[in-house]
């Protein structure tokens, strides 16, 4: 039996969402409690690995089992076992062919950026800045609607392919000068993310033009983006299955 499970995490203690030795990581700490009520240990595979730091809030993984459990109780059970910050937010039993990474069809993340005044409560879900430019911000997430090669703006991507489309790129202003930037795309290379909003807050603060943000991407050269942003204003908001 193949159960789905959409679980939420605080990363701000984890050197990331995949297994290294040595580390303390998302995947180990809830293999770990899922080997508890399957008396074995479970592998599970996941939609894919956030980095150190960073957070979800739609994460998904799948995982065989043969143990026969409501999809209540299955959240119920883990949910009694798991540090306070990591808990499941959703269990469903699915199809065999099911797959958290392989069947994906989008993914959205969002980052958070806090403007004005400093603010040590936010300081592990946001990036600080006091000043930023949004309007010219706001023009340039433009440039990365629809398909481009991203290799300007992706890190260790060897002989990968590079190519991704981006159907949402936007930033929202929300209460508390808070700027959230949201992407939603067919897949993201490593430090994708986070290299686009570095990217974009160079612009916020007059250190690139608006319409550098093309021209890095036409270049195809990683040395020419910025600074690959910091992981606490990330988070892995939501993964997409078929019609969704």
């Amino acid at each position: 039996m193949r159960i789905k499970m959409v679980i939420a995490y605080d990363g701000t203690n984890y050197y990331g969402y995949q297994h290294q030795p040595g580390k303390v990581t998302i995947q180990d700490t809830f293999e770990e409690k899922l080997a508890i009520i399957c008396k074995k240990h479970i592998t599970t595979y996941a939609s894919g690995r956030t980095d150190g730091h960073v957070h979800a809030k739609g994460q998904v993984l799948h995982f065989d089992t043969d143990i026969e459990m409501k999809e209540n109780n299955w959240m119920r059970a883990l949910n009694s076992l798991l540090p306070e910050d990591i808990k499941v937010v959703s269990v469903e039993k699915v199809d065999d062919e099911f797959h958290a990474r392989f069947s994906a069809v989008k993914k959205e993340y969002r980052y958070y950026i806090k403007l004005g005044e400093y603010d040590i409560f936010k300081n592990n879900y946001t990036a600080y800045y006091e000043k930023l430019d949004v309007s010219k911000m706001k023009e340039a997430i433009k440039y990365f609607l629809g398909t481009h090669d991203f290799k300007s703006y992706s890190r260790f991507v060897d002989k990968k392919p590079t190519i991704r489309t981006i159907y949402t790129a936007q930033i929202n202003e929300l209460e508390d000068n808070i700027l959230e930037i949201k992407f939603i795309g067919n897949g993201f290379l490593k430090y994708m993310v986070r290299i686009m909003v570095g990217t974009l807050i160079d612009v916020g603060l007059g250190r690139k033009e608006v319409d550098d943000v093309l021209k890095i991407l036409e270049l195809k050269d990683r040395t020419k983006a910025s600074k690959t942003a910091s992981p606490n204003g990330l988070f892995l908001y939501k993964v997409y299955y078929g019609k969704e």
